[in-house]
């Protein structure tokens, strides 16, 4: 074949538009655009060859403007869980500090286990130039830049020092990104000099190229032993994480319990996987689970972890599951995974695996007294959901009395987005998910920021659901810039914007560990004491928020808001943003779990010498999870 004389940067571009994904023989392009913010290092190259393509000229990667570089990241990384991590975006920042500002959103995308690609531009390659404008200068190692900064957050890094390592690179980045085990942050760091160096490339580099994504296969010998082991159980329970959900095993899952009626319980990336509703739904799990899927849990004899990397939330940090003879099944597709807890180690996709499990199973149910408890359980914490969402608290609204009007009010394939503050724990016990992608709270990371942006991705992803992304004040102050992008680009969210005058969520865990909400207050510094403790700031989001472009709503209670989601509703092409105003003191329901965070073991203070108290009270029950005896297990047992 011939060879094409062109730039690196338009060997990038011309590279990603021909890449696509297939998996169960559907098709997709791997790249939706690239988002890019300029400067040195990258106008010239990459943006110099998004232009081209822009206009027609070979490739149709088109480019989209973001505001903060971490928050383009967010958007891309909200995009690919959306669409099950079978496309994302391209991500391209200037030298020095728009590079770094990705690193964060890298962390996320590469513990949350979603595929985006990278591209930091990087100082030049020849040095011809000296010490360059934020270039950082290391005394023992003039080949380090910043971007090194992304190895330990990527889960591919290469740079691309000559042109003609750029096939190797791409191809790389490409094998890391679409492959369910190593999926994350994909990095590849390219000099500015050589973004612009024109090399002659094979005609077929730019060829269509289509990436199978496996269904992994597990080994019917160990699919057997994990079938023998429900078998004998008598009390198990499902953990469903969010591989069940991006492997689209939520079929399979359904058709599974629904046959065996074995409890399912969800961590934050597997909510969903059931309807709310569902007679083996039990909901959330773990230290912001709910009371049914926590009691249930700490008397399970067998755990099956579908696609959950067990965080210390799905875990309680080690205290969810107390039953001394507990055992574990882990099916998942990353090997890494299957290991925890001394698990029965079931390697292969959640779907595939799960069909199998279902035919080993044939004829095996639970028993009819732990059915019914189970039932009875689940009922009487939707009770419990009901009256917070009904709550009447006043004069200002609980939290849980927002989430329940939006809950109420969304449709059953509408979009809740979340990450940080206290919400997140809130929605995973109180949201009522009805659809398998309704619910998307980035809680592996947590990042506060994450909200708008990631609500800008899902509805690119799925335009056809409404987008309510939850976010409160300190949140909001993070990251607040890209409504701008979701005004540029005609895009409609709606933005519930919860203020509570400070860190909620720190707060609320502050005073639990006897520091007394210090340093969550939004407050002016009192000029007699020289703390933080005076007026509330008289910060005005709102306007703000309507600074920035977007409709604002200003509602007071319950029933204003009710009125606001209805005439956001009728919004078309822009953000809308509904501020309120809530009281950060009324806690949502507690399921007495728990979560591991040292307390000061020596204090002045009386409040933190009654929470260690508290704190070494629950360690006590805190345990290595390392398997038990199984025969030894069913001992006692009841129906």
């Amino acid at each position: 074949m011939a060879n094409i004389r062109l730039t690196v940067g338009q060997a990038v571009v011309r590279f990603l538009a021909a890449q696509h994904t297939e998996r169960d023989g559907i098709e997709r392009p791997a790249f939706a655009g690239c988002f890019g913010i300029f400067g040195h290092g990258n106008v010239a190259g990459l943006g110099q060859a998004l232009l081209e393509a822009e206009l027609g000229a070979h490739g149709g990667l088109k480019y989209y403007q973001a505001r903060n570089e971490q928050a383009m990241v967010h958007t891309a990384i909200a995009y690919a869980r959306m669409k099950n991590r079978l496309s994302t975006f391209a991500c391209t920042a200037s030298i020095g500090p728009g590079s770094t500002n990705m690193l964060t959103a890298a962390a996320l995308a590469t513990i949350s286990r979603l595929p985006v690609l990278l591209l930091p531009s990087d100082t030049f390659a020849t040095r011809a130039s000296g010490v360059v404008l934020q270039q950082l200068e290391r005394f023992d190692g003039p080949e380090v830049t910043v971007n090194d900064a992304f190895r330990p957050l990527s889960r591919f890094f290469d740079r691309v020092s000559r042109p003609e390592q750029l096939a190797e690179a791409l191809l790389g980045a490409m094998r890391v990104l679409f492959d369910p085990v190593e999926t994350g942050a994909v990095t590849v760091a390219i000099p500015q000099d050589v973004q612009a160096e024109a090399f002659d490339w094979p005609e077929e580099f730019f060829d269509h190229r289509v990436w199978h994504v496996q269904r992994q296969r597990a080994d019917s010998q160990v699919l057997a032993r994990a079938a023998d082991l429900i078998r004998a159980s008598h009390r198990p329970l499902i953990v469903a994480g969010g591989g069940a959900i991006y492997s689209e095993a939520t079929d399979a899952l359904r058709a599974l319990v629904e046959a065996t009626a074995i409890p399912v319980s969800e961590t934050q990336a597997g909510k969903g996987s059931l309807p709310y509703d569902h007679p083996q739904q039990l909901g959330a799990v773990g230290a912001t689970g709910t009371a049914a899927a926590n009691e249930v849990a700490a008397e399970a004899d067998l755990v099956i972890g579908v696609g959950t990397r067990w965080s210390d939330f799905t875990t309680a940090s080690r205290r969810a599951f107390l039953n001394p003879a507990v055992r574990f099944i882990n099916l998942n597709v990353a090997s890494f995974d299957t290991a925890k807890h001394a698990a029965l180690p079931v390697v292969g996709d959640a779907r595939a695996s799960l069909e199998e499990l279902g035919r080993l199973l044939d004829g095996y149910r639970c028993g009819s007294t732990y059915i019914r408890r189970n039932q009875e359980l689940a009922a009487r914490w939707d009770r419990v959901v009901e009256a917070a969402y009904q709550l009447g608290h006043g004069p200002l609204p609980a939290q849980s009395e927002v989430i329940g009007a939006v809950n109420t009010f969304s449709s059953p394939s509408d979009v809740v987005v979340c990450a940080a503050g206290s919400m997140p724990g809130d929605l995973h016990k109180l949201w009522r998910t009805r659809d398998v992608k309704g619910y998307h709270v980035e809680y592996g990371y947590s990042c506060m920021g994450y909200e708008i942006a990631g609500g800008i991705g899902a509805k690119m992803a799925a335009p056809e659901r409404e987008i309510y992304v939850m976010v409160g004040d300190g949140s909001y102050l993070m990251l607040s810039s890209e409504i701008v992008t979701a005004v540029a680009e005609g895009i409609k969210v709606v933005i519930i914007l919860v203020q509570n005058h400070g860190f909620a969520s720190i707060g609320e865990l502050s005073e639990s560990l006897g520091s007394q909400r210090f340093g969550t207050r939004y407050r002016y510094r009192d000029a007699a004491t020289g703390r933080l403790e005076g007026a509330k700031l008289p910060v005005d989001l709102a306007a703000n928020a309507e600074s920035l472009g977007a409709t604002v709503m200003r509602v007071h209670g319950i029933e204003e808001l009710n009125t606001a989601l209805t005439k956001a509703r009728e919004v078309i092409g822009t953000p809308v943003v509904i501020h309120i105003e809530t009281d950060p003191l009324v806690p949502a329901p507690s399921s007495e779990s728990w979560w591991d965070v040292p307390v000061a073991e020596v204090a002045d203070l009386e409040s933190t010498l009654e929470a260690r108290a508290k704190y070494e009270d629950y360690k006590q029950a805190q345990r290595p999870l390392l398997g038990a005896d199984f025969a030894e297990s069913q001992k006692g047992q009841d129906d």
